[in-house]
C-alpha cells in the first residue's frame, strides 16, 4: 500500500484489477464531502462500485498501518538513544553557559584596558609633538647661531645648511609669530643676496671653480630653478664666447688674400660648436641632476639648441658665402640650359667635388650632433615620453635645420653637375683597358654614379637621395646607353669581322667590346640597385621614405632589361654575320643519303661524311671570340649559333629518307653535336638538340607500333618536343614503315 501526492490511498495489488478498471476513486474517502456524496447516491450499480472501491481503500490502510508498526522497534531504540543524547547535552550547556560568562567577563575587562591604551598612546603622542617642537625650537636656535657664524666666517656652504635645516624645520612646524624665524627669514634672504652676487662676478670673470661653489647653494636655499636657469645661461655664455671667437679667426683667415684655403676650416669651426656643447652637457650632468633631475638635462639640451641654431647657422651661412654657391648653382644652371653655346665652359668638377665633400661633411655633423642629443633625451627614464618626439620636432624646425635645408639644396645641384661630367667624360675618354673585357667606360661610369649615390645617402636626406638617384637612372638611360649602342650602329661592322676568310681580330675585339660594355653594365645596373637599397634600409627607417626609394631604384632594374634587350639586339647581328660562313657547309648536309647499307654505315664510322666538317667551321668562325668575351655573352653566342643550325638541320632532316641504319647514323651524329657543343659552353645544349635526338630515336624503331612503348604514359622521364603529326612525319621517312601501320597508330 503507497499514498499518492494528492493524500488519496491505492489499492493493494490483489484488487487492483477491479481498482483500476475504472477510472480514479470517485470520492476522496475519509472526507465530509465523501459522506454527502454517499447520501445522494441512488443507483444501486454507483453504490456498488463505491463500496468496491471503499473496501480496496480499507486494505489499502491496513497494509500501511502494518508497515508502520513494523517499524516500532527500531524506533523504540532511536528513542531510547535520544533520551540518552539529551542527558550529554544538557551537560554540555551548562559548560557553555560557564564559558559564555567567563569570555564576558574578559572582554569587558579587555575593552577596559583597552580604552586605558587608547588614553596613553594619545598622550604619548602628545608628548612626542611637544617633544620634536620643543626640538625643532632648539635646532631653529641652532641654526640661527649657526647661520649667523657661518656668514660671518663666510662660509656659506655651512650657512645653506643651516638654511635648509631650518626650511625642513618651517615646513612642518610654521609659527608666524616667532621672532626666530624671521630672523631666519632674514639671514636665508642675506645669504641669498650674497650667493647672487659672488656667482655673478664669478660668471663675469668666468671662474668655473667659484661658479660650481656657489651653484652648488642655490638648491640647499630652494632656488634650484633659478640655480638651474643662471648655470645654463653661464654655459650658453662661455660656448658663445669661444664659438665667436674661433669664427672670428676663420673670418680673419678668409679676409687675409695670401692665406691658404686649406687653412680655412669650416668643418672644424662647426665640429667645435658641437663639441663644447656635447661637452656641456656630459660633464655638467651631476651638477644639472642635483638642480632638478632629469628635467635640468632636458632644459639644458633645449637652451643650448638655441646657440646651436644662432652660431651653427652664421658658421653654414658663411660657408655658403665663401664658396659663393649661390652664384655657383646659378652658373651651373645656365651652363646646363646653354649647352649648344660654343666656347662656354662650365665650372672645375674637380672643385666641385670638393665642395662636395665639404658639404657633406658639414651636414653630417649636424646630423650626427642633432641624434645624439634627441637620444640623451629619449634615453631619460622620468622624463615624459612624448618629450622625445617633441624634441626631435624642436631640433628639426630650428634656424640650423632651415639653413642645413638650403645648402643641401645647393649640394643636390652640385651633386648633380659632378655627376653629369664626369660621366660625358668617362664617356669621352672611353678606351680599351689592356687585360680587360670591357672598356674603361663602364667602370669609371659606374664608379662615378656610386659614389654619388653614396654620397648623397650620407646626407641622410630624403630628397636629395631621389633627386640624385633620378639624375643616375636618366645618365644611363640617355647618354650612357646611346654610348653604349653607338659603336653597334657603325656601318658593314659585320663585313669587317672576317677578310680573306680569317677573322679580324680587332674588329672582333671591338664588337666582342661593345657586347661586354652592354652585359656588364646590365650586372652593374643591378648591383648598385642592391647596394642603393641596403644602404637606404640602413639610413632611413620610415616606410613612405623606402616606397620612395623602391620606387626608383625599379628605374634601375628597368635600365638593367634594357641593356640586355640592346646586348640580344648585338648578339643577334653578330650571329647573323657569323652564320652565313657556317651555311654552306649545312647545305652540304642535304647532299648526305642516310639510306645506308651496313656497308655504307661502317664506311660513315670510319670517315665522317659532315660533322667534323661543321664543328670545324663553328671553331673557325667561333671559337676564336671566346678570349675576347665575358663567360655570359660567349654562352650566348655560342646558343644562337647551336639554335641556327638545329633548326637547319631539322630542315634538311625532314626532307630526307632513312633506312634503319640511317636512323642510327643520324642518332650518332646527334650524339656528336652534343659532345661537342657541350665542350663550348657551360650552359647545357641537350634542350636545344632534344628535337633532333628525339627524331633519330623515332627513326631507330624496328617497327611503327614501338613508339607507342615511348609515347603517351610510357614515356617516362622524357618530355616530347616533337607534336604527334611531326611523330607521324617522321615516321614517314622511313622507307620500309608501310603508311598504313603509321595512319593507324593511336597518338
Amino acid at each position: 500500500m503507497s499514498s499518492t501526492p494528492n493524500g488519496s490511498i491505492t489499492a493493494p495489488e490483489e484488487d487492483q484489477d477491479a481498482f483500476s478498471s475504472s477510472t480514479t476513486p470517485a470520492v476522496k474517502f475519509g472526507t465530509p464531502e465523501a459522506l454527502e456524496h454517499v447520501r445522494k447516491l441512488t443507483d444501486v450499480g454507483a453504490m456498488t462500485r463505491l463500496l468496491h472501491e471503499c473496501i480496496a481503500y480499507q486494505r489499502a490502510l491496513d497494509l500501511e498501518l502494518e508497515n508502520i508498526l513494523s517499524q516500532r522497534t527500531d524506533l523504540d531504540k532511536q528513542l531510547s538513544n535520544l533520551q540518552k543524547s539529551a542527558e550529554v547535552l544538557e551537560i554540555v550547556k551548562a559548560d557553555s553557559d560557564y564559558m559564555l560568562s567567563n569570555v564576558r567577563s574578559t572582554c569587558d575587562l579587555a575593552d577596559q584596558v583597552s580604552g586605558k591604551v587608547r588614553e596613553l598612546d594619545l598622550a604619548q603622542s602628545r608628548v612626542n609633538d611637544t617633544i620634536l617642537r620643543i626640538d625643532a625650537i632648539v635646532d631653529r636656535g641652532t641654526c640661527l647661531d649657526g647661520v649667523k657664524k657661518a656668514l660671518d666666517s663666510e662660509d656659506f656652504e655651512s650657512a645653506a645648511k643651516y638654511v635648509q635645516t631650518f626650511l625642513q624645520i618651517d615646513s612642518k612646524y610654521k609659527d608666524s609669530g616667532s621672532d626666530q624665524r624671521e630672523q631666519l627669514l632674514a639671514s636665508k634672504k642675506q645669504l641669498e643676496g650674497i650667493v647672487r652676487k659672488r656667482l655673478s662676478a664669478a660668471v663675469d670673470q668666468r671662474d668655473h671653480p667659484t661658479i660650481l661653489r656657489f651653484i652648488r647653494l642655490f638648491s640647499p636655499l630652494g632656488l634650484e630653478e633659478e640655480g638651474l636657469q643662471v648655470y645654463v645661461g653661464y654655459l650658453k655664455k662661455v660656448i658663445a664666447v669661444r664659438s665667436r671667437l674661433e669664427f672670428e679667426q676663420l673670418v680673419e683667415l678668409i679676409e687675409q688674400s695670401s692665406a691658404n684655403p686649406n687653412q680655412v676650416n669650416f668643418v672644424a669651426c662647426l665640429t667645435n660648436l658641437f663639441k663644447d656643447i656635447v661637452l656641456a652637457i656630459e660633464e655638467n650632468d651631476e651638477i644639472l641632476r642635483s638642480l632638478c633631475g632629469e628635467d635640468a638635462i632636458v632644459y639644458a639640451i633645449c637652451e643650448l639648441q638655441d646657440e646651436c641654431d644662432s652660431r651653427g647657422s652664421l658658421i653654414l651661412k658663411k660657408y655658403m658665402d665663401y664658396r659663393k654657391l649661390a652664384s655657383l648653382t646659378s652658373e651651373i644652371n645656365s651652363y646646363e640650359s646653354n649647352l649648344l653655346s660654343v666656347g662656354l665652359k662650365g665650372p672645375d668638377p674637380r672643385e666641385i667635388e670638393l665642395y662636395l665633400e665639404e658639404i657633406l661633411s658639414l651636414t653630417q655633423l649636424g646630423e650626427d650632433y642633432t641624434e645624439y642629443m634627441i637620444s640623451k633625451i629619449r634615453g631619460l627614464s622620468s622624463v615624459d615620453p612624448e618629450l622625445g618626439p617633441r624634441a626631435t620636432k624642436a631640433f628639426r624646425r630650428g634656424n640650423f635645420s632651415k639653413v642645413v635645408q638650403d645648402i643641401t639644396g645647393y649640394y643636390v645641384i652640385l651633386e648633380g653637375f659632378f655627376m653629369v661630367e664626369n660621366v660625358r667624360k668617362a664617356i669621352k675618354i672611353d678606351e680599351h683597358v689592356p687585360d680587360s673585357l670591357t672598356s674603361s667606360m663602364v667602370d669609371d661610369v659606374f664608379y662615378v654614379l656610386q659614389s654619388c649615390c653614396r654620397r648623397s645617402i650620407s646626407t641622410a636626406n630624403i630628397s636629395s637621395v631621389i633627386a640624385v638617384l633620378s639624375s643616375a637612372v636618366s645618365l644611363l638611360g640617355n647618354e650612357y646607353n646611346e654610348a653604349l649602342q653607338h659603336k653597334m650602329r657603325e656601318p658593314n661592322l659585320g663585313a669587317k669581322l672576317f677578310l680573306g676568310g680569317v677573322g679580324v681580330q680587332k674588329t672582333g675585339t671591338e664588337i666582342a667590346m661593345v657586347l661586354n660594355n652592354m652585359d656588364v653594365s646590365g650586372e652593374y645596373a643591378l648591383k648598385l640597385r642592391q647596394e642603393i637599397e641596403e644602404q637606404c634600409g640602413e639610413v632611413f627607417t620610415a616606410p613612405a621614405d623606402r616606397e620612395r626609394v623602391k620606387s626608383c631604384l625599379s628605374e634601375l632594374g628597368e635600365m638593367s632589361n634594357s641593356f640586355r634587350k640592346a646586348l640580344n639586339v648585338g648578339m643577334e647581328q653578330l650571329v647573323a654575320t657569323v652564320t652565313p660562313r657556317i651555311r654552306p657547309v649545312l647545305d652540304t648536309v642535304a647532299t648526305i643519303s642516310y639510306e645506308l647499307s651496313e656497308a655504307e654505315y661502317a664506311d660513315n664510322e670510319i670517315s665522317d661524311p659532315w660533322v667534323q666538317r661543321l664543328l670545324l667551321s663553328v671553331e673557325s668562325n667561333v671559337a676564336w671570340l671566346q678570349p675576347l668575351m665575358t663567360a655570359n655573352n660567349y654562352d650566348s653566342f655560342v646558343h644562337l649559333v647551336i639554335d641556327f643550325i638545329v633548326k637547319r638541320l631539322e630542315v634538311i632532316m625532314m626532307q630526307k629518307r632513312f633506312s634503319q641504319l640511317g636512323g642510327l647514323q643520324l642518332d650518332r651524329d646527334s650524339r656528336a653535336l652534343v659532345s661537342h657543343f657541350s665542350s663550348m659552353t657551360q650552359r647545357t645544349v641537350r634542350d636545344k638538340f632534344a628535337r633532333l635526338t628525339q627524331m633519330a630515336t623515332i627513326l631507330n624503331l624496328e617497327k611503327v607500333s614501338e613508339i607507342l612503348d615511348f609515347w603517351g604514359e610510357n614515356s617516362g622521364p622524357m618530355t616530347w618536343r616533337l607534336t604527334p603529326a611531326e611523330v607521324r612525319r617522321v615516321l614517314g621517312l622511313r622507307v620500309d614503315f608501310k603508311p598504313e601501320a603509321i595512319a593507324a597508330l593511336k597518338l
